[in-house]
């Protein structure tokens, strides 16, 4: 990734938080990197170089800032702009796969030798996939020590490293610390830092995901609970609003809670795991799911001076994509969705849900709530228990088929493009629902979903548009956002006589 030095520099010069997490200032006269708004005394523009990730500063020999703590910032929103490999292995290698599956598997899932990856990665990032990998196991490493009480020896496994010795000499080497110093540093300032606790079969955990401001948490929340799924989901929208609910995990199912930060922009996250070593993907996922990493700055500055938009863009500054937790889950809903009612669909969801505990034995956990029905289990009771149209019925059975037996892959190491390919392939799935879900798998900020009715209901309530194909051509004028504009006119919908829930 090329970095216009000038333009960093700038932002750098002038320690503009909206850059935090974009690119990393490496000061070489020091030999620390730190983030753009460190308020360091700004150096010289020589002694000065501009990473595209901490793994390519650790690689130039570089060390974390103690005073602005680089790591401490939201995630690069290029993972979610950038369909290249290079953005979709980050997507992979942020959600674990090199821990779990090793640049083998990483390679395998993208399609390319190990070497060729090796070298778009060292070229692109500044580092091939284990070291950054390595960088994100400190990140996590960091963040656990700030935000719990976990002992050193599992935050190291809890972050993916394979001994303590290697993460003990991974933070000293990155931070100049050692973990207990860089607990005490990552929360000085700081009061009231939640910790954990031990349960029967594994552990709870709680941590604060940042996000970048202006951030519409209460959105997302509103969406999760227009789409809610009874005894799946629990969701409550207000100022601290939380939705809860059972995400699966590489090593088991997790109980998960997410609650709005009241003081700072982004989520607190409680978890009770099976395996600490489920806490880099949940993060991931998490992070995902409500699009912490989006530079909603800069979509908002894009789209309000739109003559269409600006209104709705100044009524909801900040507005996310709600990600999917689950791609698999996120195909089967949106096709129980399909010509029917939102409230339809979520009666439809619950049902099959409850039928399908019934039928595997599984009762609610501790907190009443029921896990989504895996693909694997849709396959099995899935021709018993879905109610509706014989072809709709046939077209999820053999989509969660496919989806047990590996013959339909999805994650979001895809392209849209890919992603899209495959979910086309499938009888049953159509465009719009291929483009719902790259929009919620993959967070792609650049799809309109011109053929979507409550869209196009609301382009002709506002005479801009009547067709799919008039929609389409409008929308040209919002790339490379066009997913935020859609997201905007669904909302919109709701504030006029005739308008329904959102998508």
């Amino acid at each position: 990734m090329l970095l216009d030095h000038d333009r960093c520099y700038r932002a750098l010069a002038s320690r503009d938080a909206r850059f935090d997490g974009q690119f990393i200032a490496g000061v070489h006269s020091t030999g620390i990197y730190c983030r753009p708004s460190c308020p360091a005394a700004t150096p010289r523009p020589r002694n000065v170089r501009f990473y595209a990730t901490a793994a390519a500063a650790h690689e130039a020999g570089l060390r974390a800032c103690k005073r602005c703590q680089p790591d401490a910032v939201p995630g690069n929103p290029e993972w979610n702009l950038r369909d290249d490999l290079a953005g979709r292995a980050m997507r992979l290698i942020l959600d674990g796969v090199v821990e779990r599956e090793g640049v083998p598997g990483l390679a395998r899932r993208l399609g390319y030798s190990e070497r060729h990856l090796g070298r778009v990665l060292l070229a692109e990032l500044g580092a091939g996939p284990l070291a950054l990998a390595r960088a994100h196991r400190a990140e996590t490493a960091r963040a656990l020590l700030a935000g719990t009480e976990l002992p050193v020896s599992q935050v190291a496994f809890a972050s993916g490293f394979s001994s303590i010795r290697q993460c003990n000499d991974t933070v000293r080497e990155i931070y100049n610390a050692t973990p207990l110093e860089l607990r005490a540093l990552a929360r000085r300032g700081r009061h009231g830092v939640r910790g954990s606790q031990q349960w029967i079969h594994g552990t709870t955990v709680s941590l604060r995901l940042a996000a970048r401001e202006p951030f519409d948490g209460i959105g997302v929340l509103q969406y999760l609970a227009d789409h809610a799924v009874t005894g799946v989901e629990r969701i409550d929208v207000n100022a601290e609003g939380s939705v809860e609910r059972i995400i699966e995990l590489p090593h088991g199912n997790a109980h998960v809670r997410v609650t709005l930060d009241p003081e700072r922009a982004g989520v607190r996250v409680t978890a009770r795991l099976n395996d600490v070593a489920d806490v880099a993907p949940l993060t991931s996922r998490v992070r995902r799911w409500f699009d912490l990493d989006a530079d909603a700055a800069a979509i908002d500055s894009a789209l309000r001076g739109d003559a269409l938009l600006g209104r709705f863009v100044e009524a909801s500054p900040g507005i996310r994509i709600p990600g999917a937790i689950d791609p698999a889950e996120a195909l089967v809903r949106t096709m129980v969705g399909q010509q029917i009612s939102l409230a339809s669909t979520r009666t439809v969801l619950g049902r099959l849900a409850a039928d399908i505990a019934s039928r595997a034995g599984r009762t609610p956990d501790d907190e009443g709530l029921l896990p989504f029905p895996t693909p694997a289990e849709l396959a099995e009771h899935g021709p018993a228990v879905l109610r509706g149209p014989a072809a709709r019925v046939a077209a999820i059975h053999r989509v969660a088929t496919a989806l047990a037996n590996g013959e339909l892959e999805l994650d979001v190491g895809l392209s849209t493009a890919e992603l899209r390919a495959r979910l086309l392939a499938q009888p049953g799935v159509g465009p719009w629902t291929a483009d719902y879900v790259s929009l919620r798998v993959l967070g792609s900020p650049d799809l309109l979903l011109s053929t979507d009715l409550v869209l196009l209901r609301v382009l002709r309530d506002l005479g801009a548009a009547t067709t799919a194909q008039s929609a389409a051509r409008l929308g040209e004028r919002w790339a490379p956002w066009r997913s935020y504009a859609t997201l905007h006119l669904w909302r919109a919908s709701v504030s006029t006589p005739r308008g329904e829930a959102v998508r």
